[in-house]
C-alpha cells in the first residue's frame, strides 16, 4: 500500500513521463520517508537490499527527476557530497546534524538588508537564496556527543 506522500511523488513522476518501476519506487519511498539527508550510495545500499537489480545510475537518475520537480532538495555535506532529503513546502531553510545528519527545517530569515547590501556592493540582483545551518541536534547532543569546535 503506497501512502499519500509517496503517491504524489510517484504521480508526478509518471505525468513528467518517468517509467515507475519497482527499484525506482523504492528510491522514491526511502527519500520520502527519510529524517536524515541520504547521499545517492545511502540511498543505493538501502534500496539494493530490497533490488538486488537496482543499479547506481538508476538512483541519479531517480534523484535528478525529483530534485527537477522540486520534490527533494540538495544538503550541502562537508565531504562535498551532496546527499537529499525531502523538500520542504514553502520558502523554509536547513538545520543539519553534523553527527546523525539529521534534516529539520525552519521558516523566517532576515536577510533583506544582507542581500540589499550585497546587491548594491556586487551589482547583482540576489533572485533566490539558499541557508543552511549545521550543528548537533537536541538527541546528539544528550546523547553526549561533544559540542564541535568552530
Amino acid at each position: 500500500m503506497v501512502d499519500e506522500k509517496t503517491g504524489n511523488w510517484l504521480s508526478q513522476l509518471k505525468s513528467s513521463g518517468y517509467k515507475l518501476t519497482g527499484p525506482r519506487y523504492c528510491v522514491v519511498d526511502i527519500l520520502a520517508h527519510s529524517e536524515r539527508a541520504l547521499t545517492a550510495a545511502e540511498i543505493f545500499n538501502i534500496a539494493h537490499r530490497q533490488y538486488p537489480t537496482l543499479g547506481l545510475v538508476s538512483v541519479y537518475r531517480t534523484l535528478e527527476k525529483l530534485e527537477a520537480l522540486s520534490l527533494i532538495q540538495r544538503v550541502h555535506r562537508e565531504e562535498n557530497c551532496h546527499a537529499y532529503i525531502s523538500a520542504p513546502t514553502g520558502h523554509e531553510h536547513l538545520l543539519v546534524c553534523r553527527s546523525c545528519g539529521r534534516v529539520s527545517f525552519f521558516e523566517g530569515d532576515d536577510l533583506k538588508n544582507l542581500v540589499d547590501r550585497v546587491e548594491l556592493k556586487s551589482g547583482y540582483l540576489v533572485q533566490e537564496h539558499w541557508l543552511q545551518l549545521i550543528g548537533l541536534c537536541g538527541e546528539c547532543r544528550q546523547g553526549g556527543v561533544e559540542a564541535f569546535s568552530r
